[in-house]
């Protein structure tokens, strides 16, 4: 079993009175990781896939609740986006049954944000959950084969099933987007045409390391721009994607309103485009290279808790960053090549922000995505 990084800080919050809530896609190892946690407790396990725990679990009242915990001190409830009106319930749970541990998960923030939030406020700690992060993976598999395992990781990504099946990537990953990703978002979204969101995403994953600019996407789909932004906020609750903002604060010839979209995953992104052709055979090398480098460094900041913000930078000149970070008030702009080439740093970024730049290639990536030291 792969080790988790967020395993460290959940065992930290077990037993503190408050229910502990794991959101993220479906398939990434929310449930083995719950189920790690509690392997040598006696729990009850409640899976909201099941029509009858959802019966049970739908606007029970306190007594129908002492009847399904009885005396367990452990509680897991799995899938818990399944469940109408679940914050209510875990409400009732974590106010009048106080010796009970709740640990929740949830495949995508979209019902369970909104229910969870305000029943829970003050109430939950909220944890999320990637795929497997370049750490986790050498630690696994160690330094060298990982190593040696990078190119594939830039085909297939870091999904649990994609990893442990070698040679079963592209089946697994079509079933994974098809029977999984698209039914959480088709599901759990008032999305009422399916066929432009499956364009959408298309759209995205070939635009992937280019800036994204809304009226020409809807221009493209036949569609407005605000059925865009909200298909793509949907995209984001369901951890399929992630946006990076433009970077501006006091060049006037700064780009202000565009933004970059990032997959969470490699694999998801070449499955969406259907290509999973060998390095050497792609023209997109360099923004698998960023997404991949980008979505690593989002799970560290969001592991670590750093509250670093992110964002690309470009000005009208096409100078540009490909990311920039903003920690403890100091600017870092880092510049992403697959060789070892040299980069230009615009020196303009530099002067006006004192910003320390990194070139990340191949040679170097280890120290950009192992860890979180910011230079």
């Amino acid at each position: 079993m792969i080790y988790r990084a967020q395993e460290t800080a959940i065992r930290k919050k077990l037993n503190s009175g408050k229910a502990i809530l794991l959101l993220g896609a479906r398939q990434v190892g929310k449930t083995t990781l719950l189920k790690k946690l509690l392997e040598s407790s006696d729990y009850l396990f409640l899976d909201a896939d099941d029509p009858t725990v959802r019966a049970l679990l739908t606007d029970p009242n306190t007594e129908d609740i002492k009847s399904i915990l009885a005396n367990h001190n452990l509680v897991f409830i799995d899938e818990a986006q399944r469940i109408p009106n679940i914050g209510l319930t875990l409400k009732i749970i974590t106010d009048q049954f106080k010796h009970v541990q709740l640990l929740v998960s949830g495949s995508s923030s979209f019902d369970l944000g909104n229910q969870i939030n305000e029943p829970l406020t003050g109430r939950k700690w909220e944890f999320e959950l990637f795929p497997i992060s370049w750490e986790e993976y050498e630690r696994h598999l160690g330094f060298l084969k990982s190593e040696q395992q990078l190119e594939n990781r830039l085909l297939y990504g870091f999904y649990p099933d994609v990893i442990n099946n070698p040679g079963q990537e592209k089946s697994i990953l079509k079933n994974l987007l098809n029977s999984y990703l698209y039914r959480d978002l088709l599901a759990f979204s008032e999305i009422r045409k399916p066929e432009v969101l499956e364009k959408l995403i298309q759209a995205l994953a070939l635009q992937l390391g280019s800036e994204v600019n809304y009226n020409e996407v809807a221009h493209i789909l036949g569609i407005n721009k605000i059925t865009v932004q909200n298909y793509i906020n949907i995209l984001e609750k369901g951890y399929i994607v992630f946006r990076l903002n433009s970077f501006s604060r006091n060049l006037r010839n700064e780009i202000k309103q565009n933004r970059k979209i990032h997959f969470y995953d490699n694999g998801i992104r070449n499955a969406v485009i259907g290509n999973f052709n060998p390095l050497d055979l792609r023209n997109d090398k360099g923004a698998l290279w960023e997404n991949f480098l980008v979505s690593e460094r989002h799970k560290q900041h969001a592991y670590n808790e750093t509250f670093t913000k992110m964002y690309f930078w470009r000005t009208r000149d096409q100078q540009e960053i490909d990311l920039v970070e903003e920690s403890n008030g100091q600017i870092f702009g880092y510049e992403f090549k697959w060789e070892k080439d040299k980069a230009n740093i615009p020196a303009r970024f530099v002067k006006t922000y004192q910003a320390n730049t990194t070139v990340v290639n191949r040679k170097n990536f280890r120290e950009f995505v192992v860890g979180n030291n910011p230079d």
